[in-house]
């Protein structure tokens, strides 16, 4: 007997693998393809970000803990054990691989008893808690522009049969696909397995309990619905702060660069005066030179956004505000954007929205917005890497 469910299950996996391999190897190739260049890091949203719910239509073939003997492939969708009903689900996203989804599957269903399906008709009900994995985020990376997110998960929980009015145990595992319609709404093909205590449907015939295919009440869906994603969906890629530390650093060794340039010119300018052959010193008015020297500052944003990625770059722009006080100097703040994302005109958009952001900042630092000039200078390759082009710089206006 255990051999013939292993030959009747061998079957069906040999049949129906190779025809849903062949159905999604084109919808690989192009969710590989819509990856490359744009998958990022990702910061860690809140509790209340990357909710969803699901509506699905399902197809149902039951196979009963009765059937001792071996299934033949061709019965395994007649209709004396195929039904249709509906599932509904609500998850959250932790994370761009990891999920949580509480789905409900019933109405309709069968239960074996004989060929004839009048016979068969059974209701049911059962509640799983499943936990996702986002095989395509996890393998190549979160992109919320991709087609299509291929989806394994696992669960547990309980089946309930209202005809019968059993309770019991069980497990199910499968695959949800889901294509991107919009960034609210997705097409599910969800393809599952579900297994429970022989006494599901009434009969405990087979009477095993153990998590084998022998003996138990087995449920094979085939759910096509809609997905849609509640607030807010997206995943904010996490500010670059590595780029950032290194360009501050490089600013900070120009700095250190005019510096020691000065000191040389000043030891210059001393050994001169050493040197001079006056016969009288006649005396000579004091007069005090000052030469404002600084770097600009850098602010850093993340792709497509105007929002300070953080309030630290805030700190050196700070220190210029408090020179440019002393001097009654006036501050240039220039934007700019990445021109390797975007149309021209975008990054000149985003470009002066970067300008005005720190420029507000600076109002709140106490300088007067009169004396602050703001430039937008659209879309750069200067710098590299590119995100170190999505920045406004704030230096002092020379005199």
């Amino acid at each position: 007997m255990r051999k013939e469910n292993k030959n009747m299950v061998t079957g069906l996996v040999r049949k129906v693998l190779p025809f849903y391999l062949f159905t999604l190897l084109p919808l690989t190739a192009v969710a590989q393809g819509e990856v490359t260049g744009a998958k990022h890091s990702v910061a860690t949203n809140s509790f209340w970000a990357n909710w969803f719910v699901q509506a699905n239509v399902v197809g149902s073939s039951f196979w009963s803990s009765q059937e001792q003997q071996s299934v033949k492939i061709s019965k395994l969708f007649k209709d004396y054990r195929t039904n249709l009903g509906f599932s509904l689900a609500v998850g959250k996203w932790f994370t761009p691989g990891l999920g949580l989804r509480t789905k409900f599957n019933g109405m309709w269903g069968r239960t074996i008893v004989s060929e004839d399906k009048s016979l068969n008709a059974s209701k049911y009900w059962t509640l799983n808690e499943q936990v996702l994995f986002n095989l395509s985020n996890m393998l190549m990376g979160y992109n919320e522009q991709r087609t299509w997110n291929f989806i394994p998960y696992i669960g547990g929980g309980v089946g309930h049969g209202i005809s019968y009015h059993t309770s019991v145990l069980g497990y199910s595992l499968g695959v949800l696909n889901t294509f991107r319609l919009t960034p609210k709404f997705a097409v599910n093909l969800d393809i599952n397995y579900g297994s429970y205590d022989a006494a599901f449907d009434g009969f405990s015939g087979g009477g095993d309990t153990k998590l084998s295919l022998k003996g138990r009440d087995r449920i094979i869906n085939v759910e096509v619905g809609l997905t849609y994603r509640l607030g807010n969906s997206s995943w904010k890629s996490s500010a670059d702060l590595d780029a950032a530390q290194a360009l501050a650093q490089s600013e900070i060794d120009a700095l250190n660069a005019q510096l020691a340039d000065l000191m040389a010119e000043n030891d210059r300018l001393n050994q001169e005066l050493e040197n001079a052959q006056q016969p009288a010193p006649a005396p000579q008015e004091a007069v005090t030179v000052t030469q404002l020297v600084s770097a600009p500052a850098s602010v850093f944003f993340n792709l497509n956004e105007a929002v300070i990625a953080t309030q630290r770059d805030l700190q050196n722009v700070a220190e210029l505000v408090a020179v440019a006080k002393q001097q009654g100097a006036k501050l240039v703040v220039t934007g700019y954007a990445d021109s390797v994302t975007g149309s021209a005109e975008r990054n000149r958009q985003l470009s002066e929205q970067r300008a005005e952001a720190v420029a507000n900042e600076i109002v709140k630092m106490g300088f007067p917005r009169e004396q602050i000039e703001t430039i937008a200078a659209g879309g750069v390759d200067t710098l590299s890497p590119t995100t170190y082009n999505r920045r406004a710089t704030v230096e002092v206006k020379a005199q």
